[in-house]
């Protein structure tokens, strides 16, 4: 190899690259302005090595993977010789074989990294046969659709769900040819430990992974003339559009799309930064209250489903600490159900409420049993941004001959606060600018908590609103929420209001955004949603007069008994795995035997039930009592902060013991 130390350079093909702070040598080839092809390498995730295209050959080494290569002093480095080309193309092909094509109705088609890699590496033939039988889709979520046919094995998904959301719904099975990705037990993602954030589906490079679609509904609902279809708008939503339709990313595409909506055959199209304002002024009226009553502390935002999922599955013992609020998607549509027949004249069951969301989650959240109203669903149908321009691309229309048109009053009334949610720390700041002017001289003074902005995925500030002195938090991916909540715990931290956004860089970064491979579309929308905040001239929640009239007219005030029955809700433990059981003893399973289950659920499982469990079958055996007694396992019991729990028969032992479980089966038994 040619060194030369005193530059801090290498050479890459031909030509003379400076050694920066660049992770491994993948890193700064592209730099260095070549493109190299990869599947399994995602700047957010941990490198992994699997897919082989990143191939280069270096100088005295040979061959090897460039993203597993640290970049040295005087290395030199080939990027495209005929060997390399060759490997790559035969890597594809292999690939390609296996893989269930079908492109054209593919979700993913048009933006499918393996379809881009295949035309750039001039793969027009596949040499081999296929071997792989093909495999079911599933759809049991309402959130995430999985084809394994389509997978490529590159592992995205699996870091993605394990390192920067901390949940590992996913993970490799079998081995050799056998491998695949699959959720725990070869279960469905509606039936697993998901929390539908969906950011699987955002890094999945083919359509293995991708956002559930309603868009077929959502023709149905437009094209039948006895529904009035009334349409609600995210924030993160209008930054975001444009990307899929010609216009700029980052750009406020608000007015064009109000008018597209119209065209498709909307009745009506509001803003949910409206409900965001209503979100700020309950949530704040509920913080003061918790503040000035001693109330359960910190308290946490509830607006993100995903991370409303995580802690009912993973941190029971937290949900006390959220904010009773509904998220603004489903205050919009509690709103809908009340108000919206009688000022639009339609009858309420023939009343649609469509919600464009950037998020898979939110489809999951419409879903829930405690949003209904009457028998119907507080929002009927949830479709991302992806689906939306779907929707408008297949109806022809070209939203740059469009006219700009405003959202319909009264929920069409928005400030900068509210549209400030499509970002991480945009809740906190909303918050923070209501109860400056609140709890302050009700001077408007200062607009901007810039304290709580920025790319880092946790975020901590002191700030000082209106001589009250509050230290925040606002945290984007639930890995960095789950640090957080562990410092908190052990008294390291001590922290009055804690945002919480599934995916990193908040709303904007959602699963049903337009795929964005490098992440620079992400600071487009980022700073898209800064500058439509910077644009209104209202910027505080306090000045929003629909919310005012709201209140007036039909709420009373905020945290009133009718706020809180339209507005809040409430959360629970939610079992994992579904009803899921695990026998361990041994023996026929008989009618007249006695079920012991030994909940193995997140919370229990840190109080110490796994052991429980064996000492606990040890003792049945050392009892001879195998023949009375069935001990099993299961994964929740709902009793999450007595843990560990055991149910004996029809009772539940709480703390238990191998002494106290061991007393309730003598009871039952005797009896």
């Amino acid at each position: 190899m040619t060194t030369n130390t005193a530059t801090k350079t290498l050479t890459i093909d031909g030509r003379p690259v400076d050694i920066a702070q660049d992770r491994n040598l993948l890193e700064a080839i592209r730099r260095s302005g070549v493109d190299l092809p990869t599947f399994c390498y995602h700047s957010e995730l941990s490198v992994y090595g699997a897919c082989r295209l990143c191939v280069v050959d270096i100088e005295g080494r040979g061959i090897q993977a460039s993203c597993s290569i640290v970049p040295e002093p005087g290395m030199v480095v080939k990027t495209a010789t005929p060997q390399l080309r060759k490997l790559r193309k035969t890597t594809l092909e292999l690939l390609l074989a296996n893989h269930e094509g079908h492109c054209t109705t593919c979700d993913k088609d048009a933006h499918c990294r393996l379809q881009d890699l295949a035309r750039r590496l001039g793969v027009d033939r596949v040499r081999f046969q296929r071997t792989a039988a093909p495999k079911p889709a599933d759809r049991t979520s309402p959130s995430v659709h999985r084809e394994p046919g389509k997978c490529v094995l590159c592992g995205d998904c699996v870091r993605m769900c394990s390192e920067v959301q901390g949940v590992g719904a996913l993970d490799f099975a079998f081995r050799g040819s056998d491998t695949t990705v699959q959720p725990a037990f070869g279960r469905g993602m509606g039936e697993a430990d998901c929390i539908n954030c969906g950011q699987c589906s955002r890094v999945c490079p083919t359509g293995a992974l991708v956002p559930a679609s309603d868009v077929e509904a959502a023709w149905e609902a437009f094209g039948d003339p006895r529904r009035t279809v009334v349409v609600q708008v995210a924030p993160a939503v209008r930054v975001a559009l444009g990307e899929l339709l010609d216009l700029p990313a980052g750009a406020d595409a608000m007015g064009v799309l109000c008018a597209a909506l119209r065209r498709l055959g909307a009745d009506a199209v509001y803003d949910t930064s409206f409900t965001a304002d209503l979100t700020v002024v309950e949530e704040a009226n509920e913080f003061a209250h918790r503040l000035k009553n001693g109330g359960v502390m910190p308290m946490f935002t509830s607006c993100c489903p995903a991370w409303v999922s995580y802690a009912e599955k993973f941190t029971p013992d937290l949900l006390p600490h959220l904010s009773s609020c509904k998220s603004p998607q489903q205050m919009f549509g509690a709103l809908a159900r009340k108000l919206l027949p009688e000022q639009l004249k339609c009858e309420a069951k023939d009343l649609t409420v469509i919600s464009l969301m950037p998020c898979t989650a939110k489809k999951y959240e419409a879903t829930r049993p405690e949003f209904e109203t009457g028998g119907l669903r507080d929002v009927d149908l949830v479709l991302t941004t992806q689906e939306i321009a779907r929707l408008i691309a297949g109806s022809g229309l070209d939203l740059s001959m469009l006219t700009p048109e405003p959202p319909d009053l009264p929920f069409g009334m928005k400030t900068g606060a509210g549209v400030l949610f499509g970002n991480s720390g945009g809740v906190t700041e909303a918050v923070l600018r209501y109860a400056a002017a609140v709890l302050g001289d009700g001077k408007l003074r200062r607009h901007e908590f810039t304290e709580v902005r920025g790319p880092d995925g946790t975020r901590i500030a002191e700030v000082d609103v209106g001589g009250l002195k509050l230290t925040v938090a606002a945290v984007s991916g639930l890995a960095n929420a789950r640090r957080l909540i562990e410092e908190v715990k052990a008294g390291q931290r001590k922290v009055d209001l804690i945002e919480v956004m599934a995916c990193p860089g908040g709303c904007v970064g959602g699963a049903g955004q337009p795929v964005d491979h490098t992440g620079c579309a992400r600071c487009d929308r980022t700073a898209g949603i800064v500058a439509a905040d910077r644009a209104e001239i209202m910027r505080n929640s306090v000045e929003n007069m629909a919310v005012k009239a709201l209140y007036d007219e039909h709420l009373e005030k905020p945290g009133s008994h009718t706020a809180h029955d339209l507005l809040h809700t409430e959360y629970r433990p939610r079992r994992r795995l579904g009803d899921l059981d695990l026998l361990l003893t041994q023996g026929e399973q008989g009618t007249g035997r006695l079920l012991v289950m030994a909940c193995l659920g997140t919370s229990c499982h840190l109080h110490g039930s796994q052991p429980l469990v064996h000492e606990l079958v040890a003792a049945v055996e050392a009892r001879g009592l195998q023949q009375r007694v069935d001990v099993r396992a299961t994964f929740c019991l709902e009793r999450c902060g007595e843990g560990p729990n055991v149910k004996v028969g029809e009772r539940v032992v709480a703390g238990a013991t191998v002494a106290k479980v061991m007393a309730a089966i003598d009871e039952v038994l005797a009896g």
